[in-house]
């Protein structure tokens, strides 16, 4: 049994429609009117091949296709439709119509399995709107509580909450409960398996982060009278924050990732010294302690910068979850599908961060990578190969039946 790959690619150029964007992307941001879309689009074909779908309180989405021991804890699939400011049109949005399609194969067999299926939706995993990422499976799997995330605020101040009434995705399921084993299949987002030729990347582990926030303040100043010893500037600081950030990310090569990716100066005129100055920065890497030497790096190389500039230094560690150690016998799972398919397949450490990442510590757990071209995403540009989209699919296919085979206790 295979699943339908056409139907499939058919199915993520439709969703793409929702938010695209000039430059043949996406920008679907979590929440918001286009989300509603596509969630309400996702809905409509779940129910096609009669799931049942209900929505929890943080308005992750639940399609599900009924076992024959409905007791059973169920096995799901899924990822997220949420996408970057200017993203593509695959990240996330695979691995939802992934599941979907692997749902909709087994319809088409009337195939039944032992364990209930569950096709899954997560609120805004990317967090570009609202931070931090994974708010939707990290409050399902009790990594957050409720009341954390329904207060999460966007930049014009909308909470979380506030948004899923609106558009209507405010549901009644409360978080959690026991699952067999959940799958995930993604894009890689890098560029291993473009470049070595191999269709499967079997995902056995998936990096830690850390991530923070930095202000600086200095003084804000007329930029033609002030003297150059005498000035507090904040730009400047964060200036050699952003090298200290690079360079810690060198020392710890090749597996350590180290990124300022927003940086906010204000007032902001070309003619006034920045007084004050905020930015972001991100650590990755798959070993703890190194992440934990990084930090440390990171929070001593800011102490020095501040007290040579004059400035006043806020450091703020605002998310952080350990390097997550992937279940094997999901593992083992993905491994036997690629192998039954015939896909040229390796091990790889995933080194974004993805809704599997925290359902991982509830739930045996496993992902699985497909290329994209020349490793590009979070990018209007992400592109993948229809062919590289039907092999995921099939391994996910064959190791959520391998798992809705088992028999758990109850």
């Amino acid at each position: 049994m295979e699943i339908n790959g056409q139907r499939l690619w058919n199915s993520l150029m439709e969703m793409a429609e929702i938010g695209a964007t000039d430059k043949g992307g996406c920008r679907r941001l979590a929440l918001t009117d286009l989300d509603r879309q596509g969630r309400d689009l996702f809905q409509s074909w779940c129910k096609e091949i009669g799931c049942t779908v209900t929505i929890d309180e943080m308005g992750n989405i639940f399609a599900r296709r009924e076992g024959r021991n409905p007791d059973l804890p169920p096995v799901q699939a899924g990822s997220h439709l949420d996408t970057q400011p200017t993203g593509g049109k695959f990240d996330g949005v695979y691995g939802v119509l992934g599941a979907l399609e692997v749902l909709r194969t087994l319809h088409d067999h009337n195939y039944s399995t032992e364990s209930p299926l569950e096709a899954i939706c997560w609120t805004n995993e990317e967090g570009a709107r609202f931070s931090p990422a994974m708010i939707g499976s990290g409050v399902w799997a009790g990594i957050f509580d409720l009341e954390f995330g329904h207060t999460r605020a966007d930049p014009e101040g909308m909470t979380i909450r506030e948004e899923l009434e609106r558009i209507g995705y405010a549901g009644s399921q409360e978080m959690g409960r026991p699952l067999h084993a959940y799958f995930e299949a993604h894009i890689e987002q890098g560029p291993i398996l473009v470049e070595e030729g191999t269709t499967i990347g079997i995902v056995t582990d998936a990096q830690g982060q850390r991530w923070y926030e930095l202000t600086l303040t200095g003084v804000e100043s007329h930029a033609g009278p002030t003297p150059m010893d005498r000035r507090r500037d904040s730009l400047l600081g964060a200036a050699r924050v952003i090298s200290l950030v690079n360079q810690i990310g060198l020392a710890h090569a090749p597996l350590a990732c180290a990124t300022v990716g927003m940086i906010d100066s204000h007032p902001n005129s070309r003619n006034v010294i920045p007084g004050r100055t905020f930015l972001t920065v991100d650590f990755r890497h798959p070993d703890d302690e190194v992440l934990a030497e990084m930090d440390q790096a990171l929070r001593q190389g800011v102490s020095e910068i501040a007290t040579e500039g004059a400035l006043e230094s806020e450091l703020d560690q605002i998310f952080y979850y350990a390097p997550v150690p992937f279940d094997q016998t999901c593992v083992a799972a993905v491994r036997e599908g690629a192998a039954e398919n015939g896909y040229a397949a390796r091990e790889i450490v995933a080194g974004a961060g993805h809704d599997a990442c925290f359902i991982a510590q509830t739930a045996p757990t496993s992902m699985v990578f497909i290329p994209c071209v020349d490793g590009i995403s979070h990018n209007e540009v992400e592109d993948i190969d229809p062919a590289w989209a039907t092999a995921g699919a099939n391994v996910i296919l064959h190791a959520v039946l391998g798992k809705a085979s088992d028999r758990p206790s109850l």
